[in-house]
């Protein structure tokens, strides 16, 4: 059983392990390191804004989120490769959705990098609709927002 919970600087070792499992298979298409792979999480955990996603004592995903003007931000989410496709992103996904509604929010914001062609199919799967794309900082980003029910 999956379980979540906010993460803490003894997490820090596992949780930069995830992220650079996770997106190393972009860097070819990207032709550098994706941003959640020099990410400061060590800064996202002081502020209280990432969570992990645990099983049987051991990180397997997190997800980085946090307020933003009108909106909840989702910054990163990760899963670690031996533990995709079981349900766990959807889960830390989901995890953000039920915290930004008991927080007052109405609605998520995201972007992804246009490499990553998974998530382009995924998130519209989540019920997120596209509703930008620009190069920031060198990345062509594509932007999703869903409104929260």
């Amino acid at each position: 059983m999956t379980g979540i919970r906010k993460a803490s600087i003894a997490d820090l070792a596992e949780i930069e392990g995830c992220a650079i499992a996770a997106y190393t298979l972009y860097v070819e298409r990207i032709g550098r390191e994706p941003a959640p792979m020099v990410a400061n999480f060590a800064a996202s955990i002081e502020k209280g804004h990432l969570h992990v996603a645990q099983e049987d004592g051991q990180v397997v995903g997190f997800v980085v989120f946090y307020p933003e003007q009108d909106h909840v931000h989702l910054e990163n989410v990760a899963v670690t490769p031996g533990f995709q496709n079981r349900g766990i992103g959807r889960k830390l996904i989901g995890f953000v959705e039920q915290q930004a509604k008991q927080d007052g929010f109405t609605r998520i914001e995201l972007y992804t990098n246009a490499s990553m062609t998974e998530n382009l199919e995924l998130y519209p799967r989540l019920g997120f609709e596209q509703f930008d794309r620009r190069l920031e900082d060198g990345f062509d980003r594509v932007y999703f927002s869903k409104t929260l029910d």
